[in-house]
């Protein structure tokens, strides 16, 4: 029982595939991050330009 531990511990077939997990969990919270910065700031700048829009009259002719 003691040697099926000891081995357990030295064991490290595990530690690659933690390591992507880890490190895919990381790019996908950054990329959150990232889209609700960039949604945030689309979403005031349409705003305004529907503002700015609203205010225009239409030409009659070309």
């Amino acid at each position: 029982m003691i040697n099926f531990i000891k081995n357990f511990r030295k064991d490290e077939d595990g530690a690659v595939t933690v390591d992507w997990v880890v490190l895919t969990a990381a790019v996908v919270a950054l990329a959150a991050v990232a889209y609700n910065g960039i949604s945030s700031g689309t979403g005031t700048l349409s705003g305004a330009i529907n503002t700015e829009l609203s205010g225009v009259t239409p030409s009659t002719g070309l």
